[in-house]
């Protein structure tokens, strides 16, 4: 399981559990990334570095709160409950840090969701934040802004997916443009959001039994909402690898490198080989739901979405055959972070300075 409790630096991916130990490079405002979604709730602030930036704090909660919402077209009460005593806790680690420029997002669940406007009203009530609901275009781009730095340079690019609880996007990257301060900009050649994610997949199909023939159905499934996409850009396919950002890929790479407990400086970046991936992938569909429960990288929390989340990438591997996949323990947030500081013209300064 993810425990984002501890600070940690998605630049130099070096673990930073006492804050004296932060340094004294870090300048200007104190930004915070936000990202309520399907499943999670995520948090991340951060302050400027020379040519990056540091995370001086993080947080993230599995909430479900697009739960039931395939048959319902709502978020249900219990689920907004959770939310908005998250949402409290993220406020107040805000106020904690002294954030003063903040992006704070929502997506699927709250795009979808005939209540999603009265959620929104009921969270800048109760918990004093207002909340941005992005399209899915915004969250393609912020996924490939966050990610960019994993692209290797020697390919021609990438694409990039984003398995998120109730949407999954899919983006062609070209080779990152260089820039003078700060990281490397993502250079998107297309991109698709398909209408299935995790939790709505499980929703539909089950997660706690799942066989090879329901399994299948998922891969169906997917594999109708890419074909347009992939089609479009098949000729892209032998000249970039995949680069996956979810809490599938993840978790994948966690079950692969045998990890005890979840550990993001060894996955961030990680790669892994195709017949890997596959490897990874039939263990967890021969395992019992206990037995993914058992699992230190997956748990309770993930232990009847994993599949769901398994199906989405396998539909998208067999779209874009590719040798290799790289494994990002960062997304929405960091790309946030990155046009928040790109805007504020932050590593402009720090080159004047």
């Amino acid at each position: 399981m993810q425990d984002e409790s501890a600070p940690y630096d998605p630049g130099r991916r070096e673990a930073r559990s006492d804050p004296s130990a932060w340094g004294t490079d870090l300048y200007g405002p104190t930004y915070a990334a936000l990202d309520l979604g399907t499943n999670n709730c995520r948090l991340l602030v951060a302050r400027a570095t020379h040519d990056g930036f540091r995370v001086i704090d993080a947080f993230s909660r599995i909430i479900r709160l697009g739960e039931g919402i395939t048959a319902s077209g709502r978020l249900g009460e219990p689920a907004i409950g959770r939310a908005i005593e998250v949402l409290g806790i993220c406020r107040d680690k805000m106020r904690n840090r002294g954030v003063t420029r903040t992006r704070l997002i929502a997506t699927e669940a709250c795009r979808l969701a005939e209540n999603g406007a009265e959620f929104l009203d009921r969270v800048r009530s109760e918990v004093g934040i207002v909340l941005e609901i992005v399209d899915r275009e915004t969250e393609a781009m912020l996924a490939a802004t966050g990610c960019t730095p994993l692209v290797d340079p020697e390919a021609e690019g990438a694409i990039l997916f984003d398995i998120g609880g109730g949407s999954s996007e899919i983006a062609r990257l070209g080779r990152p443009k260089s820039a003078r301060r700060g990281p490397p900009e993502p250079a998107m050649q297309g991109w698709t959001s398909l209408p299935v994610g995790v939790v709505t997949l499980a929703e539909r199909h089950g997660g706690i039994t799942v066989t090879p023939e329901i399994f299948e159905t998922m891969v169906a499934e997917a594999a109708s909402h890419i074909a347009s996409f992939a089609r479009d850009h098949a000729a892209h396919r032998p000249t970039t690898h995949l680069l996956g950002t979810s809490g599938t890929v993840t978790t994948i790479a966690g079950v692969h490198l045998g990890l005890r407990r979840y550990d993001r400086r060894r996955v961030d970046g990680c790669w892994m080989m195709d017949e890997e991936v596959t490897e990874v992938m039939q263990r967890l569909l021969a395992m019992s739901y206990d037995e993914r429960v058992c699992n230190a990288c997956i748990g309770a929390e993930r232990a009847d979405l994993v599949l769901a989340g398994c199906a989405i990438l396998e539909a998208i591997r067999r779209a874009f055959p590719s040798g290799r996949l790289r494994v990002a323990d960062r997304g929405l947030r960091e790309g946030m972070l990155v046009q928040m500081m790109r805007a504020d013209g932050v590593w402009r300064e720090a080159g004047a300075s």
